[in-house]
């Protein structure tokens, strides 16, 4: 029963924070606090990745459209997420720090698939989903090497990048955010810049930093443009109402 509970505290803080808390009783560690705060918000991030895109995905199913949402744009963020778990999860850096990866990515493969399905290219789309798959599988055989995957994750930063500008242009030259949820718009941005804090505590790994810092750049873009039309929609309504 010890054991089981020290295991379930290791969810929360590492083997020398569990000695300065319970042993020394030392509970104003600097360092031990920022590593605490760090699992806290990782565990918190993964806990709100559940549902971070399910207002997306119910959106398009409940309007039986993809309008405005750019399928490039989403095939890229699906790469980058499948890339940043791929070489966390063989890195074997701790699951708060990346788990949130694994239901984003499945998020984000649903909204591809219905993305494809609903532009009218229903065998394409399932044809795509199992490629995914297949290429998925391959890669946590460990059949794919390190180097490979660490030059997908360096890659993942212009192309996170590259994704949601892709993205931002779609809304601009639509003059307006489509089917994008402005839930999950919210959530992408914050859960990206608490990625930033929790990478440095528990990877110091500087790509997968430098990645949540673009990627918290690009999100706080998309936030922009969602508040920037959802104003001016508000206030084209205000005039027509007048108008009448």
């Amino acid at each position: 029963m010890t054991q089981l509970i020290r295991n379930s505290l290791l969810l929360l803080f590492t083997e020398e924070c569990l000695d300065e808390y319970f042993d020394d009783l030392n509970f104003f560690h600097v360092g031990c606090f920022k590593s605490t705060l760090s699992k806290v918000l990782g565990l918190g991030i993964i806990s709100g990745s559940l549902l971070v895109k399910i207002p997306q995905i119910v959106k398009i199913l409940r309007n039986k459209s993809a309008e405005g949402i750019n399928v490039f744009s989403v095939l890229l963020d699906l790469f980058a997420i499948t890339a940043m778990v791929s070489y966390s999860f063989i890195s074997g850096f701790p699951f708060s720090s990346w788990g949130d990866g694994v239901f984003l990515g499945l998020q984000t493969l649903a909204i591809a698939v219905l993305v494809i399905h609903f532009n009218g290219n229903t065998t394409h789309a399932t044809a795509f989903l199992i490629c995914y798959l297949a290429i998925l599988l391959a890669i946590i055989s460990e059949l794919t090497p390190i180097n490979f995957l660490w030059t997908c994750q360096a890659l993942n930063i212009p192309i996170v990048l590259i994704s949601k500008l892709i993205q931002a242009y779609t809304n601009y030259t639509n003059g307006n955010t489509g089917q994008l949820s402005a839930a999950t718009g919210f959530l992408l941005f914050f859960g990206s810049l608490a990625r930033i804090f929790t990478s440095i505590e528990e990877t110091g790994d500087m790509t997968m930093i430098i990645m949540y810092i673009c990627s918290t750049t690009a999100n706080a873009i998309i936030v922009a443009q969602i508040l920037y039309y959802w104003n001016m929609d508000t206030n084209s309504k205000s005039i027509i109402k007048k108008d009448q």
